[in-house]
């Protein structure tokens, strides 16, 4: 199903949202983690004025969420005059599967106004990666990828960042649930270091968004900069700058991931 569908099935009502995932959104065990962060995301906004702009969400991955019927429960924690604290935990069965904690934040004047420098600049068409079903997860299938920059999967690379192009595979509009899929397509860089197959996951992931309107945006073209920051005892932390195919400066991505070799 297309992700737009699973946006309008999934809609939020006082503080629950529930939808039904097929296996096509699938990676491995588990759910996508940016669909995960999506459905929760779905609860909050049902709890948080839609002209109130997402700032921060923070998702921990606790346990696998199979394809299925799944269901989010979200309540505020803290409304202030300005920004809200909002808490969303993804069910599996009376068990939580993943927390998310959204931060909700009115626009506000200030003299400061700093927005980093454009997407990084990339030569040619990039190299378009095909879906090979031996070492790629279903979900992946939802996105064209255009790497630029950076090693391949298990291929011994030892670069520590990457420059890709992702396209949504969808009719729209963009929203800010779009981004939020996007900043969470790139696997862990690590395993480009790899040269045997193995997998890799989320453990926690923080995503700071700089734009607050997506409607105009186009579903093609988000570039995705990403950066292996450090890796040591199978873990790894991993940043990424998602910016629109514009170049508008869209979030800031933050992952603690691990790798199993």
């Amino acid at each position: 199903m297309e992700f737009s569908k699973l946006l309008a099935a999934m809609k939020g009502q006082d503080g629950k949202a529930r939808v039904e995932v097929g296996d096509d959104w699938t990676q491995g065990r588990s759910l996508f983690g940016g669909l995960q962060a999506v459905i929760a995301l779905s609860a909050m906004r049902s709890v948080v004025p839609s002209d109130v702009p997402l700032r921060v969400l923070q998702v921990t991955f606790l346990a696998p969420v199979p394809a299925g019927v799944i269901s989010a429960e979200a309540r505020v924690l803290r409304a202030g005059k300005n920004v809200v604290h909002v808490e969303a935990r993804l069910l599996v069965g009376s068990d939580v599967a993943c927390l998310v904690v959204g931060v909700f934040g009115k626009s506000r004047a200030s003299a400061v106004h700093i927005v980093p420098s454009g997407a990084p600049s990339v030569e040619g068409e990039g190299q378009l990666i095909g879906y090979d079903p031996a070492f790629m997860p279903e979900f992946v299938r939802q996105f064209r990828r255009r790497w630029f920059r950076g090693g391949m999967l298990f291929a011994g690379s030892k670069e520590t960042s990457a420059v890709v192009d992702l396209d949504v595979i969808d009719t729209g509009p963009v929203t800010e649930s779009h981004v939020v899929a996007v900043a969470d397509v790139l696997p862990p860089l690590a395993l480009t270091h790899l040269t045997t197959r193995a997998p890799g996951s989320s453990v926690t992931w923080m995503l700071e968004f700089v734009a607050t309107e997506f409607e105009h945006l186009s579903l093609e073209r988000f570039r995705v900069h990403a950066e292996l920051v450090a890796a040591r005892d199978g873990y790894t932390s991993q940043s990424q700058t998602i910016f629109a195919s514009d170049g508008t400066l869209l979030a800031f991505s933050r992952q603690s991931m691990v790798i199993f070799g």
